[in-house]
């Protein structure tokens, strides 16, 4: 909560600098923007590389059909609920939106310096480079690679917390100071903050649907269930961190009656690999700043469902950090989507404000897919 707070500081700080029409100040803060947006680039590729190939590496060691089952399960869960947010989103956008929020190229005040910081390697390359890690590490139970990818997620995990979080109120200060030097700062505040309205509405109504699912399925009530599990959507909210709620989640699950070893396994893994409520937010947010920023369009289905379904894919084992989700869908934002530092830095700040009830959805539904795995496996033994 603090550090939204600092958000809506940097936003606010932004908006008075940018409409104060003092030059030399709204240069400051866009230069730093620019050089801050260059780091952010350059780690981004670093960031998917580590967390997925450490993410993927832990895999090997579980239960075959348990583990496949939790997989499937998660990703369906994933999928859906970012399809259902693209038309929800798609569907409001042109009632609010009228686009043009962001100058067009040459207009508008600029930077004092240009500077340029090349990323070791390319998105698509960095989730290749994941991908044949992770899967050989666990294959071969390779634990001296398995303890270099785990460092240095670390490594990237300590640039995240130490670096990239407390800089973002001024870089977001940056972003917002650009735009209201521009005159576009108000439009672009009215439809970020009613996407945000809409995707916490979001949120709620697929966890409704995945305890009705799991209720039906169980022969319970679904909101006797959903209710038994809000203590870890409380916590989710305080700590903006799946992997920091994980106690919490897995003593409500068991509370709900799922058996000892299945939330054993189900939980923890869960925390990492279903990310509902994240994929809803970075899809309605996604879709908002396209709606807002000069050059880009709402895109259609056929667009959006690539970038949906990779995104089920960058965010493994993001959740441990806050903020995790968006660093590391950044990459295919910008890949698939054409995103350009200012749409990504508006897409940061519009994420990490509303970061704790997406983490929540994101743990309250893994309560839900528990109680689904273990009726299916308790099931599949008779």
């Amino acid at each position: 909560m603090k550090l939204i707070a600092k958000l809506v500081a940097g936003i606010i700080a932004g908006i008075f600098i940018g409409l104060a029409g003092i030059d030399w100040i709204t240069r400051l803060a866009i230069t730093f923007k620019d050089v801050f947006g260059e780091f952010i680039n350059f780690v981004i590729p670093l960031i998917i590389l580590f967390f997925i190939a450490s993410g993927i590496s832990k895999l090997g060691n579980e239960s075959g059909k348990l583990l496949g089952i939790s997989l499937g399960a998660a990703y369906t869960s994933t999928l859906i609920a970012g399809i259902g947010a693209f038309f929800v989103a798609t569907f409001i956008m042109p009632f609010i939106a009228s686009g043009g929020a962001v100058p067009e190229e040459g207009k508008g005040l600029e930077g004092f310096l240009t500077f340029e910081i090349e990323p070791l390697m390319g998105v698509i390359t960095a989730l290749v480079l994941a991908f044949v890690f992770g899967v050989g590490i666990a294959k071969l139970n390779s634990q001296f690679l398995m303890k270099v990818f785990d460092e240095g997620k670390s490594i990237i995990e300590l640039v995240i917390v130490k670096i990239i979080i407390p800089l973002l109120p001024f870089y977001i200060a940056g972003i917002f100071a650009e735009l209201a030097a521009a005159g576009t700062v108000f439009n672009t505040l009215k439809v970020f903050g009613i996407v945000l309205v809409v995707a916490v509405l979001t949120h709620w109504v697929w966890l409704f649907i995945l305890y009705t699912i799991a209720g039906t399925y169980n022969k319970r009530n679904p909101f006797s269930l959903l209710k038994t599990m809000l203590p870890a959507f409380f916590t989710a909210l305080g700590t903006m961190s799946s992997a920091a709620t994980i106690p919490v989640t897995l003593r409500q699950t068991k509370e709900n009656g799922v058996r000892e070893e299945i939330a054993n396994f189900s939980i923890p893994l869960n925390a990492t690999i279903h990310l509902s409520g994240s994929t809803i937010t970075i899809t309605s947010c996604s879709i908002a700043v396209m709606a807002v920023l000069d050059g880009y369009s709402i895109p259609g289905f056929s667009q959006m469902l690539p970038f949906i379904l990779m995104l089920g894919v960058v965010m493994i084992a993001a959740p441990g950090v806050p903020g995790g989700a968006v660093m590391a869908a950044t990459g295919i934002l910008a890949s698939m989507l054409g995103f350009d530092k200012e749409a990504i830095g508006l897409m940061i700040a519009l994420y990490m404000a509303q970061d704790s009830f997406g983490t929540a959805t994101n743990v309250t539904g893994d309560g839900a897919l528990a109680l689904i795995i273990d009726k299916f496996m308790a099931t599949s033994k008779k």
